[in-house]
């Protein structure tokens, strides 16, 4: 009889090593590395193309190497008019995670090179998904916003240029700094649900483009990526700060999760949040809308107070991007648009490891069910 019986079975592969890796660690007891760098000492203190340099190259540029880098990057956010069209044929009734991830597969078919797992072909494929995604979800909200697409400037940097695409006018160095930093923060962090799926298809040999695709699908669950959308829902619906005790507890008493709190692996808070709460605070500051700062503040004691449970990344990540003027359907769209140069390190490394990810199962079905013909049954 199959042997699967006696097999343990690790649910959600909890504490499962699938892999080795250098791009990024999660330490459960509260810090993130890239590449061996903490995170706090890479925030604020380096730009995010600086970041992605890092990620594909495993080390820090120098001044000229970031010069090429950011050219290539920019260079390569001009989508083509085929895509731009797809876009804009959709329903607007499509969530944009849906239009991000049929249009990433789009773009393959313009790659000469789209089948190539060669070095130099992952390579150039990386920073050009790199630079496409975020220009994608740019044309997404023109499109529905009934705006014209804007061009990149090659004045500025890529983050930068990511909000000019995005909304039409340029930013200025508070908002500038914010989304240099979100997209820091977003850009690895572990084997993640939608980095594993990356990673998974990427084992098959299958191209880059279908990896990103794949990464996007996972990314768009609400246990995912998708959260950071529900949060700003959840914050929707509530009113006043003197709300907030009755909301959560009858959340609670549904066994419903809420969303933007508690994480798989950290045990102590989430390195990121400290830094996206900083965020959320200067620019609601800002906006006019401190409220809504002050009730993140009163939610994150509430949890806490009942739950014992921290913030993670998706909770004020999601008020900084609404600080910025990012509707709460394109939230989960930015996450993707900086987790991509995680995505496409590990595929790169993934493709280097050269073995298919296969795990078994532990079957609980029947064994030899008599076969009834059609007629009889």
């Amino acid at each position: 009889m199959d042997s699967s019986q006696d097999k343990v079975v690790t649910r959600g592969l909890r504490d499962v090593a699938a892999a080795e890796t250098k791009i990024s660690f999660v330490d459960p007891m509260g810090a993130l590395y890239y590449l061996g760098y903490n995170i706090d000492a890479l925030v604020g203190h380096v730009c995010y193309e600086e970041v992605v340099y890092l990620l594909l190259n495993g080390k820090l540029p120098t001044k000229n190497e970031l010069d090429q880098l950011r050219g290539q990057l920019i260079s390569e956010m001009q989508l083509p008019e085929a895509v731009i069209n797809s876009i804009k044929s959709f329903p607007v009734s499509s969530h944009p995670m849906e239009v991000l991830r049929t249009e990433i597969s789009h773009l393959s078919m313009y790659d000469p090179d789209g089948d190539s797992t060669s070095e130099q072909a992952i390579s150039r494929q990386a920073i050009r998904l790199v630079a496409k995604v975020p220009a994608i979800v740019a044309a997404i909200h023109r499109s529905r916003s009934n705006q014209l697409p804007v061009a990149p400037n090659p004045e500025i940097g890529f983050s930068e240029n990511f909000l000019y695409l995005f909304r039409g006018k340029p930013a200025d160095s508070e908002e500038k700094e914010a989304i240099d930093r979100y997209m820091t923060l977003h850009a690895d962090h572990g084997f993640n649900a939608s980095t594993f799926a990356a990673r998974v298809t990427a084992s098959t040999n299958s191209d880059m483009y279908s990896a990103v695709t794949c990464a996007v699908g996972t990314l768009k669950g609400p246990l995912h990526g998708g959260a950071s959308e529900k949060v700003m829902y959840m914050l929707d619906n509530i009113n006043t700060e003197e709300e907030v005790e009755a909301y959560i507890q009858g959340m609670l008493d549904d066994q419903k999760k809420i969303m933007g709190f508690g994480h798989r692996v950290y045990r102590a808070e989430d390195p990121r949040t400290k830094h996206l709460r900083e965020l959320a605070e200067d620019l609601c500051r800002r906006t006019n809308t401190k409220n809504l700062y002050k009730l993140c503040v009163r939610i994150e004691n509430v949890v806490h107070e009942k739950k014992k449970i921290f913030p993670n990344v998706d909770f004020y990540a999601a008020v900084t991007l609404n600080a910025l003027g990012v509707p709460f359907q394109f939230v989960t769209p930015f996450f993707a648009s900086s987790r991509v140069s995680g995505w496409t390190a590990h595929i790169m490394e993934q493709y280097k490891d050269a073995v298919l990810l296969r795990p078994t199962s532990k079957y609980i079905g029947e064994y030899g069910r008599p076969f009834i013909p059609i007629e009889k049954r």
